[in-house]
């Protein structure tokens, strides 16, 4: 089980580009606005040598690599909060993605029309923060008028509410986003629930050309500051090459990237940058043939690790035993890990680590 990160971008920025190289999709491309209307979804093996030597030693039957899902979303143009272009349903859809990819065009090309005439990055990307920034101020100020009658009549909950309300459409008027937002842990449940577009983690891709994948180009490093600014996360990836190493063999493949002076794909860079920026850590679990790889964010208890595999889990947890990886590894199997005390019995408060390996017991 995986996480989803929603592919956004103006029109013709190469968010469908990419987003079939990422999962070996064939969502349509062309040169104009709006080719993606129904947004698109597609799944990635996430790469894991770990889950490979873990293999190694416990020899399962089948091996279920963790995934995390891309959405291609429809371009979005100046206007968007009001329905402009296809807003609406661009909005509707990212607003339960747990995170945004943002695709800023970084190349120019006489064939691939530019919605607002030439390429300025900055620009670009300051068109979507508005428009986020726009729709969700607008989501605030509903919900202000909803709660502040009842705040008024002495209601501590609407008041907290209307607190937090408050605080956060002070920053959106200012033209920051949610993000820079700082919550207190009593803040957070009234704060997430609004389900603010600009308040996403964001992973900034400065999409190229070909000549300039392997160190960027003036474009992309005006990208750079940009995300250096927010805090966000950042990559280059040239669109085409990606495209043409979808249809490449995987050692055919390599000696491509070898001559382009890449070490990795795009699909790799985004994948580490998108597991950084979501915070997440990878477990594991053996039960009877299968050895499967799981995806959770940093901070999650046994109990929650336990309800990413399946509800009744969770619910009826009791006990988590647990071997570190690198502990396994260092025994030489699991059997010699055991006899040597590595296995640790853990409860409901232990915090899965990155590279646990987790049996859950349980009753319902």
């Amino acid at each position: 089980m995986g996480f989803d990160c929603g592919i956004i971008g103006l029109p013709n920025a190469g968010k469908s580009t990419i987003f079939n190289a990422l999962t070996g999709s064939k969502a349509a491309v062309a040169g104009y606005p709006f080719t993606t209307i129904d947004p698109n979804t597609g799944a990635v093996t996430l790469p894991d040598e770990r889950l490979q030597q873990i293999a190694a030693l416990t020899k399962p039957e089948k091996i279920t690599p963790a995934v995390m899902e891309f959405v291609d979303v429809a371009g979005l143009v100046r206007g968007a909060h009001t329905g402009e272009g296809l807003g609406n349903q661009f909005l509707a859809t990212i607003r339960n993605l747990p995170a945004v990819a943002h695709v800023v065009r970084c190349f120019s090309d006489e064939n691939v029309a530019h919605p607002e005439g030439e390429v300025d990055p900055i620009r670009d990307i300051e068109i979507i923060e508005t428009e986020l920034i726009l729709a969700d101020i607008a989501t605030v100020q509903r919900r202000i008028d909803k709660v502040k009658k009842t705040a008024q009549t002495g209601d501590k909950e609407a008041k907290r509410a209307l607190a937090v309300y408050e605080k956060t459409i002070a920053v959106l008027d200012a033209g920051k986003p949610a993000s820079t937002l700082s919550i207190v842990p009593e803040e957070r449940p009234i704060f997430d629930e609004m389900q603010l577009l600009s308040a996403k983690p964001v992973l900034f891709i400065a999409n190229v050309d070909e000549n300039a994948a392997h160190e960027g180009n003036e474009h992309s490093d005006r990208v750079k500051s940009a995300a250096d600014d927010r805090g966000a996360g950042f990559v280059i990836i040239s669109g085409k090459i990606e495209a043409e190493l979808l249809d490449l063999e995987e050692d055919e493949r390599t000696v491509f990237l070898e001559e382009l002076g890449l070490s990795e794909t795009g699909l790799a860079q985004v994948i580490s940058a998108g597991y950084g920026l979501l915070r997440l850590v990878t477990f594991y679990t053996t039960v009877g043939p299968e050895l499967r790889a799981w995806s959770t964010p940093e901070g999650t208890t046994a109990p929650g690790a336990a309800g990413r595999i399946h509800t009744d889990m969770e619910r009826g947890f009791i006990r988590a035993e647990v071997l570190s990886s690198d502990d396994l590894f260092a025994s030489g199997g699991e059997h010699e890990a055991k006899e040597s005390g590595k296995v640790r019995v853990e409860g409901k408060d232990y915090v899965i680590r990155d590279g646990d390996i987790v049996r859950i017991r349980f009753n319902v």
